[in-house]
């Protein structure tokens, strides 16, 4: 899955330490960051590329992670018109892009890129938000509001039933391909209750023996993903929430149409279900 860099490891600890020459500036605008392609992949500028016509860039910076000892820093309002070998790509890009740990720094960046920008002022008072020095938190000296990056908890749920999986398609989404249902946990319910929730909502189906698989850190839409198996209770009789998705439907294991991708972790289920070691 595109957080799987190992040997590396991504170093999430807020150390608000000042960036040198080699750091890497990390530069988003909405759904874009910036990024230079080279025969291997991706890489993103480094400060030193970006000092002579951002004066200001060691000074506006926000530190962000590091990956062993890479460090990567959130930049804003930057120049960058001679730099004819940077482009701005949609962040996208991160599900496939080589190498993995900068795609998963790139996608991670975004999450807390959106996250920042998202709280610049105080959601209680309306006063401006001001970064904490010691932890990853915005504060509100005004009323005392402390807002953390927003992580939302939700499921990935493998329906099986014997050599079946239900799979299906989202309504109204760019994304087109086979998926797993999925959905938000709602308050006052645990995982296992969303899971069974979310079966009979979309595809009005019950399930029984539902156990938990993997989990996964999604920055694309600020989750915490957390797969689940769980076996069809009863009627295969599909009752499709339409607003939902535009398709579910059952597929014996050599039927699957769908084939290994790295970056999620709903591909990972479908596929260990398909090579038949679920």
């Amino acid at each position: 899955m595109i957080q799987d860099i190992q040997p590396k490891h991504l170093y999430n600890q807020y150390k608000p330490v000042p960036p040198d020459r080699e750091s890497w500036a990390l530069y988003y605008e909405d759904h874009k960051v910036l990024v230079k392609k080279t025969p291997s992949g991706i890489t993103f500028p480094k400060f030193r590329e970006l000092e002579r016509l951002n004066e200001e860039i060691y000074e506006d910076y926000i530190y962000l992670f590091s990956v062993d000892d890479e460090r990567y820093y959130l930049v804003r309002d930057i120049s960058r018109e001679p730099l004819s070998d940077l482009t701005m790509e949609n962040t996208e890009i991160f599900r496939a892009a080589d190498p993995q740990y900068h795609a998963f720094a790139g996608i991670t960046g975004y999450q807390l890129y959106n996250w920042y920008k998202n709280h610049k002022y105080c959601g209680r008072c309306g006063k401006m938000m001001v970064r904490d020095d010691k932890e990853r938190m915005l504060r509100c000296d005004s009323c005392r509001n402390m807002e953390f990056p927003k992580i939302c908890p939700a499921v990935i749920i493998g329906v099986t039933d014997g050599n079946r999986i239900l799979m299906s398609k989202y309504a109204g989404r760019t994304y087109k391909k086979y998926a797993l249902l999925a959905g938000f946990t709602e308050i006052g319910e645990t995982v296992e209750e969303t899971v069974a929730r979310e079966v009979m909502e979309e595809v009005g189906l019950k399930v029984k023996n539902i156990r938990y698989y993997k989990s996964q850190p999604w920055a694309f839409s600020d989750t915490l993903l957390m797969g689940f198996y769980c076996d069809l209770d009863g009627s295969d009789e599909i009752t499709l929430d339409r607003e939902e998705l535009s398709l579910a439907e059952w597929f014996e294991r050599d039927k699957i149409p769908v084939e290994p991708s790295r970056d999620s972790l709903t591909n990972e289920m479908i596929i260990k279900f398909k090579l038949g070691e679920v």
